[in-house]
């Protein structure tokens, strides 16, 4: 647990979510690593172990600059482990949702669970930074759980750095965002 947030370990309705760390690196690997996760983006599927380590090293980096990040998520019923997700900020301009779930675990809202608590926690933690959900147009689920989580689209547009040049973005926001703001966001891989 991270004793820098009062977020660090948080529960929800049906879930506990603890802070992300080095301890989780097997379960956030077998988890990034699964085909099955990366239907709506094959290119991001974790190869390697390295890679995961590199982002979990990344998710506690988040916690410890800015009180809140990214939780593994775990059954407060069963103890089994749901996925990861949260708020992270995003270049230093708005805090990004992110959500990935096991897929023994998808399609029973725990999604929007986490979502849903990390855009609460996001506009507390930084109120001056707006939530955003950066999501591609094809993946109707993941839209839905970001405009179920109160978040709205704010843009369309071409997915910079998406080795598929046809891939459409979108950015969900929990209020407008300045045109600056957008740029800033859209145009950084």
């Amino acid at each position: 647990m991270n004793d820098l947030s009062p977020y660090g370990h948080h529960l929800t309705e049906r879930l506990a979510l603890r802070a992300v760390t080095l301890d989780d690196l097997e379960v956030l690997h077998a988890l990034h690593a699964d085909p099955a996760v990366w239907e709506h983006f094959p290119s991001g599927r974790h190869e390697t172990v390295e890679r995961t380590r590199a982002d979990v090293e990344r998710f506690v980096a988040g916690w410890e600059a800015n009180g809140l990040g990214y939780w593994t998520a775990w059954r407060r019923d069963t103890g089994d482990f749901v996925g990861v997700g949260g708020v992270s900020v995003r270049l230093g301009v708005a805090w990004n949702v992110y959500y990935r779930l096991s897929p023994a675990q998808q399609g029973q809202g725990f999604a929007r669970e986490v979502a849903s608590a990390a855009v609460a926690a996001g506009q507390v933690v930084r109120p001056d930074l707006p939530v955003t959900a950066f999501l591609l147009e094809h993946n109707g689920a993941s839209r839905a759980v970001a405009e179920k989580s109160g978040l709205q689209v704010v843009w369309r547009g071409p997915d910079v750095g998406n080795p598929d040049p046809a891939a459409v973005r979108l950015v969900l926001a929990d209020r407008p965002v300045e045109t600056e703001t957008l740029t800033t966001l859209v145009t950084h891989a």
